[in-house]
């Protein structure tokens, strides 16, 4: 069994989340940049941040149980959509608000440590 998780370990995991979808924002900037500079700029970012959360997320996969791990990168839809939103000005229907609740509630259940019952 590996270390209990607090909430200290999920907020450092939605950080390495958050990482890795800053390179899919990245990526949107490369194909809409007006130079070449710029495009090449911002697909050395999108790398950078991609090796950043490899290192990082290495890290929390030796830390953590596997699932816990992989239900937090779930919420890469939560993330995706709040870039979409803040930085785009993208709208998100009732739908994917939907889909982002239900996957919110999966990784709550998820992160939520089971209470060992006592047998006497």
């Amino acid at each position: 069994m590996k270390k209990k998780l607090t909430w200290k370990h999920i907020l450092m995991l939605q950080g390495i989340v958050a990482i890795y979808t800053v390179s899919g924002v990245m990526a949107k900037f490369a194909v809409s940049g007006e130079t070449t500079l710029q495009v090449l700029f911002y697909y050395g970012l999108q790398l950078a941040s991609l090796g950043i959360y490899a290192i990082l997320w290495q890290q929390m996969i030796q830390r953590f149980d596997l699932s816990v791990a992989y239900a937090n990168r779930a919420m890469a839809l939560l993330w995706s959509a709040v870039w979409a939103i803040t930085i785009f000005g993208e709208s998100i229907d009732p739908k994917q608000i939907l889909g982002i609740v239900l996957v919110i509630a999966g990784t709550v259940i998820i992160n939520t440590e089971k209470k060992e019952e006592h047998h006497g």
